[in-house]
């Protein structure tokens, strides 16, 4: 039984993967032709530095109230 279990497993992520591989995008196609696709990594990325920035801001001055210092 245990084995049924891989091979059934098995099956399915190869389905899924065979399925997703099969699906294509017109818009990311069209995206990349265009040169658009780069101003969407370009400010998916700055979101994401900026988020991580605030992030770290935060833990700083979450440690610093820990410890019992003022903040500038």
């Amino acid at each position: 039984m245990n084995k049924f279990k891989k091979y059934m497993l098995l099956a399915v992520a190869f389905l899924v993967a065979v399925s997703a591989r099969a699906q294509e995008v017109p818009s990311a196609d069209l995206m990349r032709s265009n040169g658009k696709i780069f101003v969407v990594v370009a400010v998916v990325v700055t979101i994401l530095v900026g988020l991580f920035i605030y992030v770290f801001a935060i833990d700083r001055k979450l440690s610093r109230l820990e410890k019992g210092e003022t903040f500038k």
